[in-house]
C-alpha cells in the first residue's frame, strides 16, 4: 500500500469514528459539533501531510478525498479548488503506453487512478453543491453545462456496448433543478425530460430506483411554464395526474441528503482452465462460471512462449464490499407539514453494476496479463530452477487487483422541495433507521426572499460494519 493511500484510509477511519460517535451525542449537540469538526480537520492535516501525494499516481483520489473532507467542514470554496483539480487532471490524463505495458507483466495498480464513471460524474455534484452554498448561481450552470457534455460522451461511449451505467438520471435531475431556478425553464424542461426517461429506461430495472415523484411534478411545471401543451397533457395521462399552478408569496428550499458511505473495493480471484484450442491458440475456461477467452498466440508463441504448457491460472479481480446505512430514510418538518426525502440516486448500486460489466469486458486484458507472467516464469524455470522459483514469488506478490476507489461518496442520495414562507424559518431534517427503530435530527435556520430558491444539503454519515 502506497503512502497517499495509507494517508486517505486513516483519514477515512477518522471520517467513519466520528461519524459512529454521533449516536452517542445526541444529548449534547454544541459538544458532538466541535468533536465531528475536530475530527474532520484531523482527516484534512493527514491528507496534507503526504506531499507526495498531489504528484503520485493516486492524485486523483487525494484530490477527490480532499474536496470531500473541506465540504464537510464548510470551506466550500477550498473545496472547490480541488474538485477542479481533480477534473482537470481526470480530463487531462492520456495513457503512459510504457506504464500500461509494465502493468501487463505486474498488476494494474502501477498505472495512475483514472476513476470510475460515475465517480467522475460526481464531480459536478459536489462542485455544484459548492456553488450553490456560496450563492454562485452562475458558477452553478456553468457545472451543469461541464456535466451535460460529460453525459453525453459516456452515452456515446457505451452506445453499442454492454454497460448499465450509460447515463446519469440524477445528474440531468439537478441540472433540471438548477436551470428552473436560474429562470431558464427551456433548459429545465429539457433536462427534466431527460431525468425522467433515464429513470423509467435505466435506473428502474437496473439500480432500483424510479422517478421520484418531484420530479414528475416539476417536469408537468416546466411544460406549463413552456407552454408545451401537448407534451404537458401527454405527461399528466402518464403519471396520472395533474398540473395545477399556484401563486406563492414565499419561496422554496431543494434540500440533498447524503446518506451513508458508498462501497469499498476489495478482491477475488478466479481459476482458469488452459486449453489448447484449434490451430495456433489456446482457450481460457471456467466452467463454473461459463467463461471462454480465446488467444491466439502464433506458432512460436505456443511454441516457445510456454504459454502453450500452462495448465491453470489465477487471476485477481476487484469487487466491491457495501456499506450500508445506519439511517435508511428521511423526512423534513416546517411550519406546513412533513415532506419525505425520495430516493434519487444510488451510488451503491451504480457502483456494483458498473464493475460487474467492465470486468467482464477487462477479463481479456487480466488474463493476458497473468498468462504472460506465468508463461515467463516457465521459460525461466527451464534454464534456472532458483530463478524460476524467484520469479514465482515475484508473480504471487505482484499479481493482485486494483482496489483502488473513492470512499468518501455517499451510499445514496435523497431530495425533497420544499415550499417555505417568506423570512426567518427552521427546518428539521429526521433521519430513521431501519424500521424506525432509531431516530436523529438536525435543525437548520435559513432567511428566504420571495421567489427564492434555497438549497442545502446535509451528510449522515452514520455507517454499519462493512459486509465482507
Amino acid at each position: 500500500m502506497s503512502r497517499g493511500f495509507f494517508s486517505i484510509s486513516l483519514a477515512l477511519s477518522l471520517l467513519l469514528f466520528s461519524a459512529g460517535c454521533a449516536t452517542y451525542y445526541q444529548r449534547n449537540r454544541e459538544f458532538h459539533e466541535s468533536f465531528v469538526q475536530r475530527e474532520f480537520r484531523r482527516a484534512s492535516e493527514l491528507l496534507d501531510k503526504n506531499r507526495r501525494a498531489p504528484l503520485g499516481k493516486d492524485r486523483l483520489l487525494h484530490f477527490l478525498h480532499k474536496g470531500v473532507v473541506l465540504q464537510l467542514m464548510g470551506k466550500y470554496e477550498e473545496s472547490n479548488r480541488f474538485f477542479e483539480k481533480a477534473y482537470l487532471y481526470s480530463e487531462d490524463l492520456q495513457k503512459n503506453y510504457a506504464v500500461e505495458a509494465f502493468s501487463l507483466v505486474s498488476n494494474p495498480q502501477v498505472l495512475p487512478y483514472r476513476g470510475e464513471d460515475f465517480e467522475l460524474v460526481q464531480i459536478h455534484y459536489y462542485k455544484a453543491l459548492n456553488f450553490l452554498s456560496l450563492g454562485a448561481m452562475e458558477e452553478a450552470l456553468v457545472e451543469c453545462r461541464r456535466l451535460n457534455i460529460q453525459l453525453n460522451q459516456l452515452n456515446d461511449r457505451y452506445g453499442h456496448r454492454k454497460n448499465r451505467y450509460k447515463r446519469d438520471a440524477f445528474a440531468h435531475n439537478l441540472m433540471g433543478i438548477i436551470y428552473e431556478a436560474s429562470g431558464e425553464h427551456n433548459d429545465a424542461f429539457i433536462a427534466y425530460r431527460n431525468a425522467y426517461e433515464a429513470y423509467r429506461e435505466d435506473y428502474c430495472t437496473a439500480f432500483g430506483v424510479e422517478p421520484p415523484d418531484q420530479l414528475k411534478r416539476d417536469l408537468l411545471k416546466s411544460a406549463y411554464l413552456n407552454g408545451f401543451t401537448e407534451e404537458l397533457e401527454g405527461y399528466e395521462r402518464e403519471f396520472g395526474f395533474t398540473h395545477k399552478p399556484q401563486e406563492s408569496s414565499g419561496g422554496e428550499l431543494v434540500f440533498f441528503w447524503n446518506t451513508g458511505l458508498g462501497p469499498v473495493k476489495g478482491s477475488w480471484s478466479i481459476n482458469f482452465f488452459i486449453v489448447r484450442g484449434s490451430g495456433e491458440g489456446v482457450l481460457f475456461v471456467n466452467e463454473e462460471l461459463g467463461l471462454s477467452f480465446p488467444f491466439v498466440l502464433g506458432t512460436d508463441s505456443v511454441g516457445s512462449s510456454g504459454l502453450g504448457d500452462l495448465r491453470i491460472v489465477r487471476v485477481a479481480f476487484a469487487r466491491y464490499l457495501e456499506r450500508k446505512p445506519y439511517y435508511r430514510s428521511a423526512d423534513l418538518m416546517v411550519v406546513s407539514g412533513v415532506y419525505p426525502l425520495e430516493l434519487a440516486q444510488n451510488i451503491n448500486e451504480i457502483a456494483f453494476k458498473s464493475l460487474e460489466d467492465r470486468m467482464l469486458r477487462e477479463f481479456g486484458t487480466s488474463l493476458l496479463r497473468v498468462a504472460l507472467k506465468q508463461a515467463g516464469e516457465e521459460l525461466l524455470r527451464r534454464k534456472n530452477q532458483n530463478l524460476g522459483t524467484l520469479f514465482t514469488v515475484t508473480n504471487a506478490l505482484t499479481e493482485r487487483a486494483d482496489t483502488r476507489n473513492w470512499q468518501t461518496l455517499p451510499y445514496s442520495i435523497a431530495y425533497a422541495r420544499v415550499p417555505l414562507p417568506t423570512g426567518m424559518n427552521e427546518v428539521e431534517l429526521r433521519v430513521y433507521s431501519d424500521e424506525k427503530s432509531r431516530v436523529k435530527s438536525e435543525r437548520f435556520q435559513m432567511d428566504v426572499s420571495t421567489g427564492e430558491t434555497v438549497f442545502l444539503f446535509h451528510h449522515t454519515l452514520d455507517s454499519l460494519p462493512l459486509e465482507q
